[in-house]
């Protein structure tokens, strides 16, 4: 896994592309198994026979499961960690639109893409990232979001 500094993420210009994680298969058994951990078992998200009878044709993943991908296709991507950073917290969102929704067997990939680096206070950064949720074959993709991070050096 590659390594940057800190004064590097502070000089870096926003909207530098991090990374990008490899394809990762949204199939129903993942669907099932976010509506058993959530307790969501809405039609349209569990039952193949009711949801092909919708304009989507089948099965789709739970908006909230996309917006969970986005801790493991990170960690999938060629994405840098900084060096010296004793722990690194998920700090929110400041925004989150899903745009496209992501059909059962479908592959996703997330993108990321430098915001912001900023130390609140000493030893303590903001980190924020632009993140996408692409689907294959697709040009709208499943979600954006503005993802913040708080690092702890």
């Amino acid at each position: 896994m590659a390594t940057t500094t800190i004064e590097a993420m502070k000089a870096l210009a926003a909207g530098t592309e991090l990374g990008v994680s490899d394809w990762l298969t949204v199939d129903q058994a993942m669907i099932d198994r976010f509506a058993d951990a959530t307790d969501d078992h809405q039609f349209i998200h569990v039952n193949p026979d009711m949801a092909r009878m919708t304009p989507f044709g089948g099965t789709i993943a739970h908006g909230f499961l996309t917006l969970s991908l986005l801790t493991t296709l990170l960690q999938r991507s060629e994405a840098a960690s900084v060096d010296g950073v004793r722990m690194a917290i998920n700090y929110g969102t400041n925004k989150v639109r899903f745009l496209t929704p992501v059909r059962s067997g479908s592959r996703v990939r997330g993108r990321f893409v430098h915001g912001a680096f900023e130390e609140r206070r000493p030893g303590q950064y903001q980190q924020t990232i632009e993140a996408t949720v692409e689907i294959e074959g697709q040009d709208k993709p499943a979600l954006v979001a503005e993802w913040l991070f708080q690092l702890y050096a």
